[in-house]
């Protein structure tokens, strides 16, 4: 048996928190499930490594029953429990009712009162008219869901955030042989267009294939070269085969938007995407770019490799989960000659925060880390809330002693657009103000942007020093892409940070990296390279 990746063991955990859910299981063990498995997409160590060597534990979240799981997952490739649940509930009608946008309670309820399990029967029930003898299905309803049944290739996908879409598209094309392709690869900060390519002459083994995989639960289209399957979350994946001697072209037109692969249309046949641009007679242009038309040269966009230092994550002192010298390590170990701590303020009162007391007390425990990492730097820092009037969290005296100070917004993002601007710039005009965090206050899939007027925020930045944050939370990515070209346009200091709360977090800072690229940003816009 091949050792389970962390996508794959991810994605079973997943499978086995919404089966519990529908088996009206307490609900904490979902909750459960779900956050390891989030926690274990954003794990760089292999899980079945860590498993293995009885190592699992030492990631927090991870107990003795998900512990028991994860070994019975690595040890035997199923979960007992996991395997009873998908006999006597199909995930394959879950995922293809949550594609088609019904609840998954709903789709089972369905599915039991038709004596039906599978996407092919449910359509072949509803051509025979049979949606009727579902109770509680009247005439309006039965227009409905055969209309959905009808349109559902072109129904509006469900977008994932980035890390989830990578990797399930990773994983995936990792088992076929294939690329990644689609959103995930251009780093689009709500994928909804998923999408692997693979090189075939021969087709049929790799559909088979691809429907067999453990994260595909149906198969709702097949052709001849394509297919569309969706996952136990109606995530919809599409795999193209291309032959060989276009596997380039096919990539190429997988990957970019619409609008952009079609002013590069007629596409020539190539087995590369360098190839496909050489015979173009156009420059390379980075995944990230490619939304719009462009033919010219690309700039030599920022990469991970050039940041020199992550300058916002959080330890135990505030809401972090490892302490300040078990980041410091972690971060030396990515390469980083330094690391500030941000750990909140008093004013964030969901979370712990400190004082100006409790800052000095942190900052005598960063002089001894740094006593013994020299010569790298642990620098001291703090997230510090803006408050109502814009004035800060802590008084000055303690923000002159700081290394680094991050002002934020975090209560009262629904203000109104002149009240909230007011706010944030007199905060940046506070001297000891170094950046300005997730500006927008956006959490994707969950709060829309604020009315912060940035093009007010960029003046002042360039007026005061004050650089504006791209922060690397995967729900976040605040700065988003498009106000990240308009800072580079501007001349706007730019700050790349993970935002990390734990040691793996740090991983986060790539994010940043993309969004900051999807901006057209190089390695001289950032502060921190």
């Amino acid at each position: 048996m091949n050792e389970l990746t962390n996508p794959a063991i991810a994605e079973r955990l997943e499978a086995f928190a919404v089966l519990l859910d529908l088996a009206e299981a307490s609900p904490y063990s979902p909750r459960a499930y779900r956050r390891a498995a989030d926690l274990i997409r954003t794990t760089e160590a292999p899980i079945a490594h860590l498993v293995r060597a009885g190592r699992v534990r030492e990631l927090r979240g991870i107990g003795p029953g998900i512990e028991g799981r994860l070994r019975e997952l690595v040890e035997t490739g199923e979960i007992t429990e996991l395997s009873e649940l998908e006999s006597s509930i199909s995930t394959e009608l879950v995922g293809y009712g949550r594609y088609l946008g019904i609840g998954a309670k709903r789709t089972l309820e369905i599915g039991r009162a038709l004596g039906v399990r599978t996407v092919a029967e449910l359509r072949a029930a509803a051509g025979d008219g049979r949606f009727r003898e579902v109770p509680g299905i009247g005439p309006t309803i039965e227009r409905e869901l055969l209309a959905r049944l009808a349109d559902d290739g072109e129904r509006p996908p469900r977008s994932l955030l980035l890390p989830q879409s990578r990797a399930l598209v990773e994983s995936i094309a990792e088992a076929l042989g294939g690329d990644a392709a689609g959103d995930p690869r251009r780093g689009v900060d709500a994928p909804q267009r998923l999408t692997v390519v693979c090189p075939g002459k021969e087709a049929t083994r790799l559909l088979d294939a691809f429907a067999e995989l453990p994260e595909v639960v149906a198969v709702v289209e097949r052709s001849d070269r394509r297919a569309r399957g969706v996952t136990v979350d109606g995530v919809a994946v599409e795999l193209v085969i291309a032959l060989p001697p276009a596997f380039g072209t096919e990539l190429l037109r997988a990957t970019g938007a619409p609008a952009y692969v079609g002013a590069l249309e007629p596409l020539p046949e190539a087995p590369t995407e360098l190839g496909v641009f050489a015979a173009l007679g156009v420059p390379f242009c980075p995944p990230e770019l490619r939304e719009t038309p462009y033919r010219g040269q690309p700039p030599p966009l920022v990469e991970l490799r050039d940041v020199r230092g992550d300058l916002h994550c959080h330890t135990t002192w505030s809401d972090g989960r490892a302490s300040v010298e078990e980041m410091a390590l972690a971060a030396r170990e990515r390469g980083y000659d330094y690391l500030a701590i941000c750990d909140h303020t008093r004013n964030v009162t969901v979370v712990p925060g400190l004082d100006a007391d409790d800052l000095r007390r942190q900052g005598d425990e960063i002089a001894a880390v740094n006593a013994r990492l020299v010569p790298f730097r642990v620098l001291r820092g703090s997230e510090c809330d803006i408050l109502a009037d814009g004035s800060l969290d802590l008084p000055d005296d303690i923000l002159a002693e700081l290394d680094w100070v991050m002002a934020s917004v975090h209560a009262g993002q629904r203000r109104g657009r002149e009240e909230l601007t007011k706010r944030v710039v007199e905060a940046m005009q506070n001297p000891y103000v170094s950046a300005l965090s997730h500006p927008t206050g956006r959490l994707i899939n969950r709060r829309p942007p604020n009315a912060v007027d940035l093009e007010r925020v960029f003046e002042v930045a360039l007026e005061t020093g004050v650089a504006v944050e791209v922060n690397g939370l995967p729900d976040r990515l605040d700065l988003k892409d498009e106000h990240v070209r308009a800072a580079v346009e501007a001349g706007v200091p730019i700050l790349l940070s993970s935002d990390s709360h734990s040691t793996a977090g740090l991983a986060r800072m790539e994010l940043a990296v993309t969004t900051a690229r999807r901006g057209w940003a190089t390695a001289p816009d950032i502060v921190n390279t």
